[in-house]
């Protein structure tokens, strides 16, 4: 799964590297190294025009809120627990193929955060989790595949700006070999050649245009646990952590 990732790009940086057209955020979000389910997030999406209109879709970086509401859920907290959307389902689940059809965004990242237990125990005899930072061994973006959703809030009036509520997933995948033994799933990544037609509102989901990172890609080291607690933010979150073979082995 993907429960933690950095973000520290500006949004400047973002509209060039994604080729954005229209920024549509009322303020930029601050450098993020500990993003956490119901944050605020950068999304690029292509909306469509309105239907008297023959242009065609916008790219837009908005900034969305990372937990998908389904547009017919009644209880906007179901969010918390729709962070992740699994690849092999997202056509099917009630939840998600709507959003799959027509709905489709890139969520970008510096890398992800995940867990493994050690051979460490802890005083209660469980095994002790180290964190480990996964990014692209050249420092380039993560284009995550997402979806979003926009839920209409019934307590609030029509004339009301914050009516509407835009949430957003990252679809996950089996881990490629060399991630595995830290985690089972890892988030889907969009090739850059692949986000027109990923984006694109009239265009079908097609799980064909997600791949997991090409073995090799992507790099893991560990971390310091203050990313675990997600009051902690900072760039110290993704230093490098040197451990002994003991405390590196899964």
């Amino acid at each position: 799964m993907c429960g933690r990732y950095a973000s520290s790009r500006d949004s400047d940086d973002l509209i060039e590297e994604f080729e954005v057209v229209e920024s549509r955020i009322a303020a930029p979000l601050a450098a993020d190294y500990n993003v956490a389910p119901t944050k605020e997030v950068y999304a690029i999406v292509e909306r469509p025009p309105s239907r008297e209109s023959d242009e065609p879709a916008q790219r837009q970086l908005r900034v969305l809120t990372w937990g998908l509401v389904p547009s017919w859920a009644k209880d906007p907290s179901i969010g918390n627990r729709m962070i992740n959307a699994r690849m092999e389902t997202v056509a099917e689940k009630p939840a998600y193929r709507k959003a799959f059809a027509s709905r489709r965004a890139l969520l970008p990242a510096d890398g992800y955060f995940e867990w493994y237990p050690t051979s460490q125990t802890n005083a209660k005899g469980k095994p002790v989790k180290q964190p480990f930072f996964i990014r692209p061994k050249d420092g380039g973006v993560l284009a995550m595949a997402g979806l979003y959703e926009i839920w209409r809030d019934p307590t609030r009036d029509e004339d009301d700006p914050d009516r509407f509520r835009w949430t957003c997933t990252v679809l996950t995948t089996q881990a490629e070999d060399s991630l595995g033994h830290i985690h089972d799933r890892m988030p889907l990544m969009v090739e850059k050649d692949r986000w027109h037609e990923w984006l694109d509102p009239t265009h079908p989901g097609d799980t064909s245009l997600l791949v997991p990172a090409a073995p090799g890609r992507l790099e893991a080291y560990a971390v310091p646990t203050l990313v675990s607690n997600v009051r902690n933010n900072g760039p110290e979150l993704v230093e490098p952590l040197a451990l002994s073979d003991e405390e590196a082995s899964p």
